[in-house]
């Protein structure tokens, strides 16, 4: 089964078969329909829910009728990403930057709103600790367990997991923004790192209660780097980001929980810091060098990815199969692996390149 095989990837105890998952397919509705036979725009005598959040209480039952546990089982799921604490730390230190149309009816669009730092003087005299609301221990415990029971209802094929989103560089990015984030960065990089330094310190808490939850698995992420790597100097982040993750990570390392990281963009170099950090499995968009990870961390490491969804856009079969041999070539031999369109399936792809790259998987992924 697909989650015994992800969990046996988990552990590098190399399953019989390549294990996968994927991301946004759930919000690509004529894939699904064309998966599964059903159409989750009519689901439920034309009442199914339009979008993930909706989705609330349809997920006890597994009976053939649900279009996202069917698509899970058909497309064989070893592996559930998900996150539970989004940007609710940063709390009204937030900037509003606006989302881009990524949906199929572009609901999820607005428009960029504003900086609660008028300045980088102001930004930098921020201290997130004194600031920031300090979470109660008990009642985190509480809540990541009680995600991770709701994600593994809400997805009862493949490894379900809680964690964080906001650990490091995303929870700078929710307050600052980008613009206020690098202006103030340049301006004073060492005080700005003092700053993150404190944000670690509310951070903590976070990570000390996910320690304590129920989840055997748990998803770390921070979007660290841009598309062509780091964007700070990389001696700024093993000055400040690096030490704060070794602490984040020591109480569940100690816990016995299998750690994740999610990271979007090229972070390649900050490889051997994270295995260092203590991540047990990551998570790679196409910019990632997997194979050089595989060659050094194979063995050792489990790894999800990392097809470009550039190639599925391209609705090119020679193309889609070619992404998905040069994956299977770098991680087939390596028991942690799991493959996966590392930059998502979004709305627009064509369904019949979708279709495609998951018969090449299934072809493909025996070992």
């Amino acid at each position: 089964m697909s989650t015994a095989d992800g969990m046996a990837a988990l552990k590098l105890e190399m399953p019989p078969r390549v294990p996968r998952t994927e991301y946004s397919v759930e919000i690509h509705h004529d894939l699904i329909h064309a998966v599964t036979g059903i159409d989750p725009r009519v689901w439920e005598a034309g009442e199914g829910p339009g979008n993930w959040e909706e989705l609330e209480g349809h997920f006890a039952k597994f009976d053939g009728t649900n279009p996202w546990h069917e698509l899970y089982r058909i497309w064989d799921y070893g592996f559930q990403w998900s996150t539970d604490i989004g940007n609710e730390p940063v709390g009204k230190y937030h900037t509003d930057m606006g989302h881009a149309v990524y949906t199929e009816d572009g609901s999820d669009f607005t428009e960029i709103g504003t900086c609660p730092f008028p300045t980088v003087e102001d930004a930098l005299a921020f201290d997130p600790f004194e600031s920031l609301e300090h979470p109660d221990h008990a009642t985190m415990v509480k809540f990541f367990s009680d995600a991770y029971a709701k994600n593994t209802e809400r997805c009862p094929v493949g490894v379900t997991m809680t964690g964080i989103y906001p650990t490091m560089i995303s929870g700078l990015i929710a307050m600052f923004g980008w613009e206020m984030l690098l202006e103030s960065a340049g301006t004073d990089s060492d005080r700005f790192g003092k700053l993150a330094n404190r944000y670690g310190e509310v951070m903590q808490l976070y990570f000390n209660a996910l320690a304590e939850c129920d989840a055997p698995v748990v998803m770390v992420h921070d979007d660290m780097v841009w598309t062509a790597g780091p964007f700070m100097h990389p001696g700024w982040y093993r000055e400040f980001v690096f030490p704060n993750f070794k602490k984040y990570f020591e109480p569940i390392k100690e816990s016995g929980k299998i750690l994740c990281f999610t990271s979007d963009g090229n972070y390649t170099e900050f490889l051997p810091d994270l295995v260092e950090c203590g991540v047990d499995c990551f998570v790679f968009e196409p910019m990632v060098d997997m194979k050089s990870f595989a060659e050094r961390y194979g063995q050792t490491h489990a790894f999800i990815g990392n097809v470009d969804t550039r190639v599925l856009l391209s609705n090119n079969k020679e193309a889609i199969r070619g992404e998905v041999q040069r994956c299977m070539d770098i991680g087939k031999d390596c028991p942690g692996f799991f493959l996966c369109v590392g930059n998502h399936i979004p709305p627009n792809t064509p369904v019949e390149a979708a279709l495609y790259y998951n018969e090449c998987y299934m072809e493909l992924r025996d070992r």
